[in-house]
This record gives C-alpha cells, sequence and structure tokens, in this order.
C-alpha cells in the first residue's frame, strides 16, 4: 500500500526479499528490504543478549548518546544488502566465530583475530529494519526516527500519520485507535 513499516526482529524476516536459515516450507516472506537476512542468526534463545551498538545516524537525527542498547532475542542478522540500502547499525562478530547450521559456533584458536560485522538495522525508502528490539529499551530514539522517517516521505504518506497529541484530542470514544493512527 505505499505506508512505511518497521520490522524488528522477525519483522525484519518478513520484509527481506530473501531469507536464509528458515525451515523448508517456512514462512513466505512480505519482501521490500533488499537484503538478505539470516533467521537465528545469533543463536537458540539461550543465546539471546544485550549490546551496546553504534548508532550514528540516529544520534545525529535524535541526539543523545552514539550508541544504543539492543536487546536481541533469537535474532536475525543481515548478510547482505542491495545499493539502495542504507546501513544503520552492525554488530561486532569475532572471525572466530562461523555461521553453522543458523547458530554462531566457536572455533578455537590461541591467536587474537580480528572482528568482522553483520548489520543489525537497515533503511530503504520508507522501510526501516532491526533485528533487535527497540521497544523493550527506555530509549525512544528508534521510534522517534521511524515516525519522522515516515513523516518525511511526502505528503500523502505525512498526511496518513496524525501525532499522538492530535489523536487524542480529536478521540471519538466509539473509535478505538491503534498507533501509529492512519486516516
Amino acid at each position: 500500500m505505499g505506508k512505511p513499516v518497521w520490522g524488528t526482529c522477525a519483522g525484519l524476516i518478513f520484509l527481506a526479499n530473501k531469507a536464509v536459515g528458515q525451515k523448508e516450507g517456512g514462512q513466505e516472506l512480505v519482501g521490500g528490504l533488499d537484503c538478505t537476512v539470516h533467521r537465528n542468526y545469533f543463536g537458540s534463545q539461550i543465546q539471546s543478549f544485550e549490546a551496546d551498538l553504534v548508532v550514528p545516524e540516529l544520534a545525529s537525527k535524535e541526539g543523545g548518546p552514539e550508541t544504543f542498547r539492543g536487546v536481541f532475542i533469537r535474532a536475525p542478522a543481515v548478510l547482505d544488502v542491495g545499493p539502495e540500502v542504507e546501513v544503520l547499525a552492525d554488530y561486532p562478530i569475532p572471525s572466530n566465530k562461523v555461521l553453522y547450521s543458523s547458530s554462531a559456533v566457536e572455533i578455537q584458536e590461541e591467536s587474537a583475530v580480528p572482528e568482522e560485522k553483520v548489520i543489525v538495522a537497515v533503511k530503504q525508502g520508507k522501510l526501516l529494519g532491526t533485528a533487535f528490539h527497540p521497544e523493550l529499551t527506555a530509549d525512544t530514539r528508534w521510534h522517534s526516527y521511524f515516525l519522522k522517517m515516515a513523516s518525511d516521505l511526502g505528503e500523502e504518506t505525512s498526511n496518513a500519520i496524525v501525532a499522538v497529541g492530535e489523536a487524542a484530542s480529536s478521540f471519538d470514544p466509539q473509535t478505538k485507535y491503534d498507533l501509529p493512527i492512519f486516516r
């Protein structure tokens, strides 16, 4: 429908044009993001973690610190992106971690190994994808970024989104509102 969409975690997988690590006959993808995503890249539920991510684009647009605390729960990762996709955040992975059977398996080596990075946040046009869960933190910068991104996309889209305060002032008790509110 041409509306802005933000996919977090599994939502990122649905928005990807291609996914690996899925079960045979698994969920169909919605597509739209020119990227390849690996489902459960970081492993199973027990390997869920939190990490500080360097987010220069978010900090420049929304202010605040240069980092964001990402909550990764059985999270995917973006393996590659097309030319129209902007990488907003990545996560360092020691190169002694190798992708094997949809989990990260460690190789024991005595020497120090350089870090590689996997992509964990992307934007393409009106689509935003994060491999982590910003809604599980008190930091609302990703939410603000998405709302501003959506309203910057042009007249047709910005007229479709109503600010929370505006919605409250025109509240109709007969109508149930879910955010964001589209007219």
